[in-house]
């Protein structure tokens, strides 16, 4: 090869080089679009800033091939004071997608955001009202519309598992004549009581009814105190080590479930902070996801096209 032939084979990948990089970069994919749970504004908005007004949902869907019909609400924790959207949130749609879940995050309104209960409710029952209303569209069961919560976010799936409605068939509103219900409940290191009880997280308590509330009020959002024979299965996860929720709140929520025959299974692994999202990297707790999608296979929840 002499001198030309070597001249021109670099520039001819000096060419190609080129064209590769400014050929147009495959886009990732993002998250999906935020979708107000009320276009026309929310009941009781203080304002119109879109993330502290306005709840919203995204929902996460997932590919044609694998989807099963099943959908969860996704309710990231933060004491009713902020949201951790990021790993108790969007990173739990992805997880729910890889085993063919419509994953539906949920935006709420919070108690530091001026919004006290029933707010936070409205907004959680809304979203399942929503995704029922729109089954068709987004492909999922109506009879298969499960909540997800962590931590404060748990206490909020708890008592939309255990505050419910059938919803209005009067309503002019197509979404609110659909059941609250949630078919299913995944509470994972759940804040459940409130009030007097040792174990009762009294920063969400404070942030979501006050710090003065009636005790009928606080007796009605104790949710072991409020469980029933109609309250859905139920799945908790919890840690042993975890001191800003003690893991007596699941274990309150669990037995309840049983005393009421409601079918349940409750784990609580040795190792683990609180707020750990999917712990991945925590020996043995990391596990959860894993006993979660075996617990939904054992509902029936995983099998696609079951009724």
């Amino acid at each position: 090869m002499n001198k030309y032939d070597v001249f021109s084979k670099g520039f001819i990948q000096l060419i190609i080089l080129g064209c590769i990089l400014i050929m147009p970069r495959p886009v990732l994919a993002e998250t999906p679009p935020r979708e107000l749970l009320w276009p026309l504004g929310a009941p009781g908005a203080k304002g119109d800033d879109p993330h502290k007004d306005m709840p919203a949902i995204t929902i996460y869907s997932p590919s044609e091939e694998t989807n099963n019909g099943t959908a969860v609400i996704i309710c990231p924790g933060g004491g009713y004071g902020h949201l951790a959207m990021k790993h108790e949130g969007h990173d739990i749609a992805k997880w729910l997608n890889s085993v063919g879940v419509t994953g539906v995050v949920l935006e709420y309104r919070m108690g530091k955001g001026g919004y006290l209960h029933p707010i936070p409710l409205l907004d959680a029952q809304r979203a399942i009202r929503t995704v029922r209303s729109h089954a068709n569209k987004l492909q999922v069961n109506p009879a298969r519309i499960g909540i997800l919560g962590f931590s404060a976010g748990g206490h909020l799936a708890s008592t939309v598992g255990t505050h419910f409605d059938p919803g209005d068939p009067d309503a002019t509103d197509s979404i609110d004549q659909a059941s609250c219900r949630p078919d299913f409940m995944i509470l994972c290191y759940p804040v459940i009581a409130f009030g007097e009880a040792a174990y009762a997280h009294k920063g969400s308590q404070r942030n979501l009814i006050g710090s003065n509330p009636p005790e009928e009020l606080v007796a009605s959002l104790s949710n072991e105190k409020q469980v029933t024979a109609n309250t859905p299965p139920t799945f908790l996860f919890h840690t042993d080590e975890d001191r800003g929720v003690p893991s007596e709140n699941s274990v309150a929520f669990y037995l309840a479930l049983r005393k009421a025959k409601v079918p349940a299974e409750l784990h609580i692994y040795r190792k683990g902070r609180h707020g750990l999202g999917l712990a991945r990297n925590v020996p043995g707790t990391g596990e959860w996801s894993n006993a979660c999608e075996l617990w939904l296979c054992g509902q029936g929840l995983l099998e696609r096209g079951a009724e």
